[in-house]
């Protein structure tokens, strides 16, 4: 492998949380990092949607690819058309992505490309799951599942691929945090339904740092759960992300009210209930900055 390789990293879907948060972390380590546009035609690596092909710069050879595009499953409510384009847009990019680079003649030794932990459907908070747990039957599963195995032809071409199967990434820049810390701020934050809910969750420094490490080290390890080993019931995150923001949190939002505001979604999303652990980062020996949600939280409000 040249040097010149060894230094770019191709990422899809960079404007986001944990993209932006990525190509800052991998431009300070000295990687070359790249973006996939989906306006331009003349960049350096497209997306035509119309046509379903991702064109490559044939004269940049990539370490990596990370893809982590996909609309936000959390923005609006869940009609059928509106689940149709969140299952069908992160399957048609990917594996459009999965056949250019298993056609390219500089192939990239590893694909990171993105899943959630929803892979394994609603479990309840006290059933345990890990890797090597089967997929779940719901719609979040449908979606990692088909989100997944629409990375097949970079696998068949002998691309070391690595689905990762993130639990709730916490940020204050995006995500579940950004958007509770306002009410909380406000006096106005609480549990969600009857907060015994599950959370599988990690921050979004060790999220940077464990893919980070991935593309370095790039093991044969196949799917890999981004969480915490520390999984954690919707009441009692309310009252550590209280006590952390030095706020009252005592302000419920029941169960029925999230029916009503945010429907099917609200339910998946709000309600929903798994514990999510990875026995793969401990074989990797990967070990988290924050293991725990107080140490991530006073991380990551008082930087």
């Amino acid at each position: 492998m040249s040097q010149t390789q060894s230094k770019n990293i191709l990422i899809t879907g960079a404007s986001g949380m944990i993209g932006s948060a990525l190509v800052e972390y991998l431009s300070k380590c000295g990687f070359s990092v790249h973006q996939l546009s989906r306006h331009s035609s003349d960049a350096l690596f497209y997306y035509d949607a119309a046509a379903g092909r991702v064109h490559l710069c044939p004269s940049i050879p990539l370490l990596a690819v990370i893809n982590l595009a996909g609309p936000s499953i959390a923005d609006k409510r869940w009609s059928e058309g509106r689940k149709r384009e969140i299952l069908d847009s992160r399957q048609q990019l990917t594996h459009a992505l999965a056949t250019a680079l298993a056609e390219s003649d500089n192939k990239p030794r590893s694909f990171l490309s993105a899943s959630a932990i929803g892979f394994y459907g609603e479990t309840g908070f006290k059933v345990g799951v890990d890797e090597n747990s089967p997929v779940g039957s719901d719609f979040l599963a449908e979606v990692a599942q088909a989100w997944e195995e629409a990375t097949a032809p970079a696998e068949a071409a002998g691309i070391n691929t690595i689905h990762l199967r993130f639990g709730i990434v916490l940020s204050p820049r995006g995500g579940v945090l950004k958007k509770l810390l306002l009410p909380f701020k406000l006096g106005l934050g609480g549990r969600v339904g009857s907060g015994l809910q599950g959370m599988s969750w990690i921050s979004i420094a060790d999220v940077v740092q464990i893919i980070h490490k991935l593309i370095s080290n790039n093991p044969e390890c196949g799917p890999i759960n981004l969480v915490a080993q520390q999984p954690i019931s919707n009441l009692d995150f309310s009252e550590y992300l209280g006590k952390s923001l030095r706020r009252p949190h005592f302000t419920p939002l029941p169960g029925f009210m999230v029916k009503l505001l945010f429907g099917e979604m609200g339910e998946a999303l709000l309600l929903g209930s798994s514990r999510v652990t990875s026995h793969k980062l401990a074989d990797l020996g990967i070990q988290l900055e924050y293991p725990t949600l107080p140490s991530a939280l006073t991380a990551l409000l008082n930087p």
